[in-house]
Formats: C-alpha cells, sequence, structure tokens
C-alpha cells in the first residue's frame, strides 16, 4: 500500500536524499538517464537533481511538438542553459497519428507512447540508457493514460518512487533557489480541446494564441478550453476580480475572437486542472452560450 504523500512521516531532506540515491542507481557504468523534460516544475526538479546527482551521465530530453507552446519551449530551454543541464530537443509526431489525432480518452497515452519511442530510438544512438520522467505521487490521483504508457516502456519515475507529492517537489524547488517553483501548471495544449474534437495543428494554434492574448493581459493561470465556435475561458479565481472589469472583458473576448473563435465564454468556476476529464466538461454548445458571463458574439450576429 502507497502512503499518501502528507502521511509520509520523513522529511523532506530525506526524501531528497532517497531521489539522490535512486537516480545514483538508475544506471550502471557508462550508461545515461533520459529525462522527459516538458518546462512543467517537476520535469525541470527532476532534471535539475539528476543532473546535480550524475552530472554529465544524464541528459534532458525536451520534445518538440504542435502540442507544446511556443513559450513552454523556450523556458525549457532557458532553464536547462541557466543551470548547464544538458539538453537534446527532439521532434515528436504524435499530431499526425489518427489514434491522437481523433481525441478519445486514450489520447495522453498515444502522446506519451510516442514521447517515449523516440526517447528510446534516441537512447540507442547514444548507447546504453534509462528514460525517466517527472511523476509525482499526486498524478496517480487523476486521469492518466500516460501512465499506461511510461510502465510499458519501463520509464522510471524517481519522484514517486522517493515518496515527493506536488507540494514537496514544489517546496523543494523553492529551498534549491530554482526558479520554477512556482510556476502555474501547463499541460500540452491538446488537453484544452474537448473529448472527441479532432486535435490539429490549427486548433493547437488557435489554443496557444488565444492564452498567449491572457498571458500578455496580465493573467497568470488561465486555460482556453475549445469547444469548436465556442472559447471556454478558466482563469484562476484569485485572478479573476482582474478580469472582471467591463474594459478587461472586452480585451479578452476581441484578443481570444482574433484567434478564429465566434463565441467567448468565462468559465465561473475558474480554473481546475483536468476539467476536460470530467463528463460534465463535455455539454452542448447551447448550453455553454447561455452563461450570462459570457462575452457577446463577434458584431453582426445574434444570439440564439
Amino acid at each position: 500500500m502507497t502512503m499518501a504523500p502528507d502521511m509520509d512521516p520523513r522529511s523532506l531532506a530525506e526524501k531528497r536524499e532517497q531521489l539522490h540515491r535512486l537516480l545514483r542507481e538508475s544506471v550502471a557504468g557508462d550508461e545515461l538517464l533520459l529525462v522527459a523534460c516538458s518546462g512543467g516544475v517537476d520535469s525541470a526538479y527532476l532534471a535539475w537533481e539528476a543532473h546535480r546527482a550524475l552530472g554529465d551521465r544524464m541528459l534532458a530530453v525536451i520534445a518538440d511538438s504542435p502540442s507544446l507552446p511556443r513559450r513552454e519551449l523556450a523556458l525549457a530551454i532557458e532553464f536547462a542553459h541557466s543551470h548547464s543541464i544538458p539538453i537534446r530537443v527532439v521532434p515528436t509526431s504524435e499530431v499526425e497519428s489518427e489514434q491522437y489525432a481523433r481525441n478519445d480518452a486514450s489520447r495522453c497515452f498515444h502522446c506519451k507512447d510516442e514521447l517515449f519511442h523516440v526517447m528510446e530510438r534516441l537512447s540507442q544512438h547514444l548507447g546504453a540508457a534509462k528514460l525517466a520522467y517527472g511523476r509525482n505521487l499526486d498524478d496517480d490521483g487523476d486521469l492518466r493514460p500516460g501512465q499506461r504508457a511510461a510502465e510499458q516502456h519501463r520509464v522510471l519515475s524517481p519522484l514517486a518512487a522517493a515518496g515527493l507529492g506536488k507540494q514537496d517537489v514544489r517546496d523543494l524547488a523553492r529551498q534549491m533557489g530554482l526558479s520554477v517553483w512556482d510556476k502555474p501548471a501547463s499541460a500540452c495544449l491538446a488537453s484544452r480541446i474537448e473529448h472527441g474534437r479532432a486535435v490539429t495543428t490549427e486548433t493547437l494554434r488557435q489554443v496557444e494564441l488565444a492564452e498567449e492574448h491572457l498571458h500578455r493581459l496580465g493573467l497568470r493561470q488561465v486555460r482556453v478550453r475549445h469547444h469548436g465556435e465556442l472559447a471556454r475561458i478558466e482563469i484562476d479565481r484569485r485572478e479573476l476580480p482582474h478580469a472582471l472589469s467591463l474594459e478587461m472583458l472586452d480585451r479578452i473576448a476581441a484578443g481570444v475572437r482574433a484567434c478564429g473563435f465566434k463565441y467567448v465564454a468565462l468559465d465561473a468556476e475558474g480554473y481546475r486542472s483536468g476539467s476536460m476529464n470530467s463528463p460534465a466538461a463535455v455539454v452542448p454548445l447551447a448550453a455553454l452560450s447561455s452563461n450570462p458571463l459570457s462575452a457577446s458574439p463577434a458584431s453582426g450576429e445574434r444570439s440564439s
């Protein structure tokens, strides 16, 4: 039975010591540890600790595809360079897969399956290597089909194995002075598209541009959920007061419509991680459009 992170009596220092031990034991001789690094807190912290434990016997691997925002790619590369972590940016082609593009509940499996296949090919090119990714203990409580792909490819999860939960990782990253310690969660762009709606390069770009617009308006933790003609915007409830002036609502709506959406709705519940995994997220368009906080339709259009 796995002990819940908040029930683990060990100190953060003890967990970190175990993490280092696991990292050192993960490779032998001239083997390399390849760490999948998306730029999020978990994978960035794991890459940093792996470099501390293994030096040049590790390599951070950043998967580059249309599902990764350009902003996140740049931040991941900047983080690695700022800490002298060896990195390799590799292209992945999950968007070209019909199984991935149909966007059912197994989408994340096909995404991670592609990533680990690419990392395995890189491993073969480099010689002997092991693979690792940034799963923590708290990830086990959500819908995570990608974990099944990791198990099939025998990918290590050192953070979870060391008993580290999400808050543990953030606390350790802060103690180590890492700039990512309070970085908002950022799943891939495909997670914003409702299940059953095809994932294409165009829909991913639409979401990326809309979220970048919201970031430029000073909003930090946001999601633009793609429901076809309608964009459902989730904003962290702590930031909602900044968004609820008429002037800001107009700026939000205008910028998001410019990205190709016809309707813009503000979700009154705010940002929720994994909200597209809930059956309640797949609702009729009319129900979403009736949100009283929804911005007006584009000029010349009439709401029904």
